[in-house]
């Protein structure tokens, strides 16, 4: 086993919060599903975070249920011509 290094510099003592922690403080919650309906038609996917609909899973309250933006502008360039085509945001929650 090799040595232990010793810090060169100062440690810091934890005392003031982290500029990371906030980015998301004072955003509404309308503010950001409109972020992500703008991201999905630039075809970007995006996490939607939904109530589990399985409420004897109690370990997971909430689920996290992926979008890919490229099934959404496909469905918005031409899916109402598409046979069977569905908007992907209506498939929230099922597993299909």
């Amino acid at each position: 086993m090799g040595k232990k290094k010793t810090s060169s510099g100062n440690t810091s003592k934890g005392e003031r919060r982290s500029s990371m922690k906030t980015s998301g403080l004072y955003v509404s919650n309308a503010d950001k599903m409109l972020r992500k309906l703008d991201a999905l038609k630039k075809g970007k996917d995006i996490v939607i975070t939904i109530g589990n609909p399985n409420k004897a899973q109690t370990n997971k309250p909430f689920i996290k249920y992926k979008v890919s933006g490229r099934a959404y502008t496909k469905y918005v360039l031409g899916g109402s011509d598409m046979k069977g085509s569905r908007n992907p945001l209506f498939d929230l929650g099922n597993n299909s």
